[in-house]
């Protein structure tokens, strides 16, 4: 690639997060995964010391070149978070679809199949990304934001919120169709420094970014 992250502390998550219904049950999302795993794999090949944080995705990561840890559930991922950020980090890619509903009241139990309707009463979840600043302000954080449609125009709307609320430095704003994948990376100063057609570039990308800024 050419770009060095020589010793680079740098903190991934990806996939994405459960939230429990009942005993057996849970709510999810369609996050692979796949971009996430791709930046750490890159990230540390350039040299950057690499802790990915990886949620239950569609193919588990195996490498050597970094350290894994494992969760499931959006209150693991909290902890996970927390943790990490209490070490040296120069920079958090928050790759992670998290939960932004969770059930009021989880059932303990198994529910009955034969109810013939369930209603549940779900909460917002905590925004994780609005923590990771406060808990390490030194940190160079890139957020996502995961759109049905996005387009260059749309972009900066988009993305307003997490420059304005959770202080990224880098935000990527992605789709993913039938035709195809799509994504920008925009910073705070509303340039946009790629418009991607595969999760390849993106993640090229990134690295290009994070060595010139660490």
């Amino acid at each position: 690639m050419g770009y060095s992250l020589k010793n680079k502390k740098i903190l991934i998550t990806c996939g994405p997060t459960w939230v429990p219904i009942d005993a057996v049950r849970v709510v999810s999302n369609v996050s692979s995964g796949a971009l996430g795993q791709r930046i750490a794999l890159d990230c540390a090949r350039s040299g950057a010391k690499v802790t990915l944080l990886e949620g239950p995705v569609t193919v588990p990561l195996s490498s050597r070149s970094m350290r894994i840890l494992k969760f499931r559930f959006f209150g693991e991922l909290q902890k996970l978070l927390q943790q990490e950020l209490r070490k040296n980090v120069d920079a958090v890619i928050h790759a992670a679809a998290v939960a932004d509903y969770k059930l009021k009241k989880p059932v303990r139990h198994k529910l009955s199949s034969e109810k013939k309707t369930l209603r549940l009463e779900f909460v917002a979840t905590p925004k994780l990304i609005r923590t990771i600043k406060r808990l390490k302000p030194t940190a160079f954080l890139v957020g996502f934001k995961f759109e049905p449609v996005i387009s260059r125009k749309l972009v900066h709307q988009k993305t307003r919120d997490l420059f304005r609320q959770a202080d990224c430095d880098v935000v990527v704003a992605n789709q993913l169709t039938a035709r195809g994948y799509k994504g920008f990376i925009v910073d705070k100063h509303n340039a946009i420094a790629t418009g991607a057609a595969d999760r390849r570039q993106v993640s090229k990308t990134l690295v290009r970014i994070l060595s010139e800024q660490l």
